[in-house]
């Protein structure tokens, strides 16, 4: 008589984890779908709002950058010129943390004032996900993460622009966003370049 072995019980899969990421756990099939395009009315709320925020751009930027590498310390691993800072006084004073928050909030500014131009944005974006796919070798999930930091320093930051209404419309455009650059990374073969680099 054979002795008949019952195949191993399925493993759960595993959780999704924001934190703590290695490279190749995210892919980029995983993209959401492109979501709706702006209508008239949401581009001009984004457009009306981010002129209250540009005002401060640097400021802003510094502050969504700290709250992103504090909550997110693991994001500081593709900056070698911030991984030893722990304290947000010190990341404040940082030059290069406060070129990088402008770069940043340059790359917003030049997808809202083009808004009307998806080829425009389109490029940008294909740019930055690019840069950060191939030269930084950054997990797209952190594009998303950085979103939701950013909106909440907004919020709290302009509270009487930055509405549950407005919020809602800034979400639509941090998914569009979030979908043209992991379209970047899907394009230039991410899953390829992260496997071979672990």
């Amino acid at each position: 008589m054979s002795r008949r072995e019952s195949p191993p019980p399925p493993s759960p899969p595993p959780p999704p984890q924001l934190l703590g990421v290695r490279r190749g756990e995210v892919e980029c099939e995983d993209r959401p779908e492109r979501a709706e395009p702006l209508s008239d009315t949401e581009r001009e709320i984004i457009q009306d709002t981010w002129g209250h925020v540009y005002k401060n751009c640097e400021d802003v930027g510094v502050s969504v950058l700290i709250r992103f590498f504090v909550n997110f310390p693991s994001a500081k691993q593709y900056f070698s010129q911030f991984q030893d800072m722990e304290d947000p006084e010190e990341m404040e004073r940082s030059s290069q943390l406060r070129h990088h928050a402008r770069r940043v909030m340059n790359a917003i500014n030049t997808v809202v004032e083009n808004l009307h131009d998806p080829e425009k944005v389109s490029s940008v974006l294909a740019l930055v996900g690019k840069a950060h796919a191939i030269k930084h070798k950054v997990e797209p999930m952190y594009f998303k993460i950085l979103s939701g930091v950013m909106l909440e320093v907004l919020s709290e930051d302009f509270p009487e622009f930055f509405t549950a209404e407005v919020q809602v419309v800034w979400t639509k455009l941090f998914g569009a966003v979030y979908w043209h650059v992991t379209g970047a990374y899907t394009e230039v073969g991410w899953l390829q370049v992260s496997s071979s680099a672990v």
